[in-house]
């Protein structure tokens, strides 16, 4: 683990400031180096988020903490591989500590690992896959859903995919880390949600990221993550419990759940 704390020189586009009615928040944010997780760590700074980020690249971390805190943010890195499950009780603890608190998470870490075809199978890349997208999920959220529960307040955000409402035939281990976290972050907002706690389930379309080049066939309706990070974030605002970002998604994904079975399974994709 390594962590960066000092904010960096300059002032210009600086978030706003903490008062009394508006008093600082606290963001912690699980694969936050590169794509949507840079993009949600720049828009919570500037609306005056203090942030722990955790990644596995301590490099591209700095580089992103370094960014923020130049326009007066405040971002602290943490180098971190989620499968390295038993340093989360120490870790939360420190952050917490580190933030003076914490109000919001957002679990964004992922991997996608296809087997190459409709006719390969690899229980290696399936296995990582479920260690990373789900498991890893479980790790972090599981003693932040307790610590929000006692203080009856906080926004737990998790970041699945349309690939978990179907089992489609190209990558069933993705599909199938997805669909659990799906019904994790699910199980969780129906335990949360009497206690003050808000659990939103983000559903991404494609994204122009790096792990879009993993995805098999074609890839329609690719968003930037900054746009999807403006859906996020708005969400957010409102307290949501699911969105599918971009919103188009909704409705593709309502025709595919609808898909009779014996259909669906001739499908390629």
């Amino acid at each position: 683990m390594s962590e960066s704390f000092t904010p960096i020189g300059s002032t210009q586009g600086k978030p706003a400031p903490a008062t009394p009615l508006n008093p600082r928040r606290r963001g912690l944010i699980i694969g936050a180096s590169t794509g949507l997780g840079a993009e949600l760590a720049h828009k919570l700074a500037r609306e005056g988020y203090a942030l722990a980020l955790l990644a596995r690249s301590k490099e591209k971390l700095d580089a992103l903490c370094y960014e923020i805190n130049s326009y007066g943010g405040d971002a602290h890195s943490y180098e971190h591989n989620v499968t390295d499950y038993d340093e989360v009780p120490s870790l939360l603890l420190k952050i917490v500590a580190n933030l003076g608190g914490l109000d919001t998470v957002i679990y964004v870490a992922s991997i996608n690992q296809p087997p190459g075809g409709i006719d390969k199978y690899n229980f290696a890349s399936d296995r990582q896959m479920v260690e990373v997208n789900l498991i890893g999920a479980m790790a972090w959220l599981t003693p932040i859903a307790e610590m929000f529960q006692s203080a009856k307040a906080g926004q737990i955000v998790g970041i699945s995919s349309v690939a978990g409402d179907r089992g489609r035939v190209g990558n069933p281990g993705y599909n199938t880390s997805k669909a659990g976290l799906t019904t994790y972050l699910e199980a969780l907002r129906n335990r949360l949600t009497r206690h003050g706690v808000n659990v939103l389930t983000v559903k991404p379309g494609f994204m122009k990221t790096e792990m879009l080049k993993a995805a098999p066939g074609p890839t329609p309706f690719a968003i930037e993550p900054s746009v999807a990070a403006d859906h996020i974030l708005k969400a957010m605002k409102k307290r949501k419990q699911v969105i599918y970002a971009a919103p188009i998604w909704r409705w593709i994904m309502l025709a595919i759940q609808h898909t009779p079975s014996f259909v669906f399974r001739k499908l390629s994709f």
